[in-house]
């Protein structure tokens, strides 16, 4: 990794990319084994720090850090010197003071972690940042379909849902289309940011018609804690217009992979047979973002990264 910190999957090459896939194929079997411990971070200390709820993310990345053998510690917001009005330069020249090695920050502010880090030496690792990036997430994504199709480009993706306040689907459309795959969005117009096709994806506001030969449909959560209120009727018309469904399936590929990030509202975003059905990568997508955290971990933390 020629990078000290992972602010971005606009930040990463190609070349970048797929070393970090790579690493985490070796990495996954570690977590199958008995004792899932390694001495890879031994000595290192790993901070959470999340200004907004998160489980899968959060305790990845910890699981991720304590399998390769780091010392790991989460800082709630909620119950530290944020709600006293510290700031987050306050924050970093704390942690630094206490010796942390790596930084993963979730914050509700576009490019906090690049002020985090000008003020810390520790690695930062942007767990998402308002609804910019999502980088690690989309790369457990690209991992997931890597896995289970063999190569990522040439392949037809469909992102539907909530594009507008989805950090996930830019990271995603980023990071695939620089790997080769067809990015199609869907959702209601409401949803759908202005100008987007300016990223290389075609948009549908019809999920039939983008989904037709897709090799893989991911669908996005609709983020309730976001909305303003009028963006569509209801969440039952939603899922009536826009939820991934068999009616929509019918028209993928036979062997169409389902993914969402989580956490999944079902019933909205797709329903439990969908979520559950062999096409369904959800779970997996949850254990691969172990595996690709530690491959993270692992390469951010080696001897002469600049």
């Amino acid at each position: 990794m020629r990078l000290k910190n992972l602010l971005g999957i606009r930040d990463l090459s190609n070349e970048d990319i797929l070393q970090i896939l790579d690493t985490a194929v070796l990495m996954k079997p570690i977590m199958e084994t008995k004792n899932k411990r390694t001495n890879y971070l031994l000595g290192k200390i790993l901070v959470t720090l999340f200004y907004e709820p998160s489980t899968r993310t959060r305790v990845s990345f910890e699981l991720a850090a304590k399998y390769l053998g780091a010392t790991t510690t989460n800082i709630s917001t909620s119950s530290s010197s944020v709600v006293k009005g510290e700031t987050l330069i306050d924050t970093a020249r704390t942690l630094r003071a206490m010796g942390v090695d790596i930084v993963v920050m979730r914050h509700p502010m576009t490019a906090a972690h690049r002020l985090l880090g000008e003020h810390l030496d520790a690695v930062v690792i942007n767990a998402g940042d308002g609804i910019n990036e999502h980088p690690t997430q989309a790369l457990l994504d690209m991992f997931t379909i890597r896995e289970k199709k063999g190569a990522i480009k040439g392949l037809k993706v469909v992102i539907a849902g909530d594009i507008l306040h989805s950090r996930v689907a830019r990271s995603n459309i980023w990071g695939l289309t620089r790997l080769g795959a067809k990015v199609v969005l869907a959702g209601p117009s409401t949803l759908i940011p202005r100008g987007i096709e300016k990223m290389g994806v075609e948009v549908f506001n019809d999920i039939r018609k983008a989904a037709a030969d897709a090799d893989v449909v991911m669908g996005l959560r609709i983020q309730k804690e976001r909305q303003k209120g009028g963006l569509f009727p209801s969440l039952r018309e939603y899922s009536m217009l826009f939820g991934i469904d068999r009616d929509v399936l019918e028209v993928a590929k036979e062997d169409v992979l389902i993914m969402h990030p989580g956490p999944t509202n079902r019933g909205v975003e797709m329903p439990s047979e969908i979520i559950d059905s062999d096409n369904s990568a959800i779970e997996e997508q949850v254990t691969n973002g172990v595996a690709v955290r530690m491959a993270i971990l692992y390469m951010l933390t080696r001897e002469g990264v600049s």
